[in-house]
């Protein structure tokens, strides 16, 4: 009964749309065990726990990072595509994938300060980045503490607080059940992980409007017009950024880059590749 519940809240509040909703697979993801890949997969160390990833491709290099819940395999759709054009890093966060903490806490900085030991390890000076959901927002926090490590960002499903002002309606219940619902006892390993995340979600993150205004990199700010956030938060996102675009997909929810994949590899394929520049206000008239 507890996990049902909790799989129920994890396909329901800003988490990882699960593999097997979605059926039809590309022909070059469906040969190769994203996230479980040895031919790819390494561990780095740091500050106690292993990160693990997976790296495919060369060239200029591009982070991927995942939702809450979620593994590198959320980025089936991806990995082969922009494999083709860059040396894609796909990273499993903390406490999720393969990336183990025996932990009892965990926050949206530890895992965007691991992105960055990651890239340390590699010796990337700067990327391109990815981030869905929880990724999002770890994207958002990297450029913010590492900022000369991203070059560019496109983020999609993100949020700046943990509020039910920022989400749509018909998730509020769950959402404000989450916690007060969720078994404090007698949990087995894998229901204290998963508590451990599902507490971060209700608490986390607390970012600032104005802490968005010292991002200096491009950021593609993406949402869903019918995500789980808000399309008036994620325009408030973008407000606040000073080199930000905006993509409200259509006739999306918060699976933009899986439910919409070609469009979206497109189109943040361009957004990377091509420089954008905002047009003046003399150029409106």
């Amino acid at each position: 009964m507890i996990k049902k519940f909790s799989c129920l809240l994890l396909t329901t509040v800003l988490l990882s749309i699960p593999d097997l909703l979605f059926s039809q697979q590309s022909k070059n993801s469906a040969t190769v065990a994203y996230g479980n890949n040895p031919s790819a997969g390494k561990y780095i160390s740091t500050r106690g726990i292993k990160i693990y990833y997976e790296v495919y491709g060369s060239g200029e290099t591009l982070l991927l990072t995942h939702g809450n819940g979620g593994s590198i395999k959320d980025f089936k759709y991806q990995i082969p595509y922009f494999s083709k054009y860059y040396k894609v890093i796909a990273v499993d966060s903390r406490a999720q994938g393969k990336s183990v903490d025996d932990g009892d806490s965990i926050s949206y900085e530890m895992m965007a300060d691991d992105l960055n030991a990651v890239l340390d390890s590699l010796h990337i000076s700067s990327t391109d980045v990815i981030g869905w959901s929880d990724g999002g927002i770890n994207g958002l926090l990297l450029a913010l503490r590492h900022p000369d490590k991203v070059k560019k960002l496109a983020e999609t499903g993100a949020n700046l607080i943990p509020d039910t002002s920022v989400f749509d309606s018909k998730y509020n219940a769950d959402f404000d059940k989450l916690m007060k619902d969720y078994p404090m006892q007698n949990q087995s390993e894998d229901e204290k992980n998963e508590y451990k995340l599902l507490h971060m979600m209700v608490v986390a993150p607390n970012i600032p409007d104005k802490e968005l205004h010292r991002i200096k990199c491009p950021v593609l700010v993406i949402g869903g017009d019918h995500d789980i956030i808000k399309p008036s938060h994620t325009l408030e996102i973008f407000s606040n950024i000073p080199d930000a675009y905006l993509w409200i997909v259509p006739n999306a929810g918060h699976a933009t880059l899986q439910k919409h994949h070609d469009e979206f590899n497109e189109y943040v394929h361009q957004f990377f590749t091509h420089p954008y520049v905002k047009p003046k206000y003399d150029d409106w008239e």
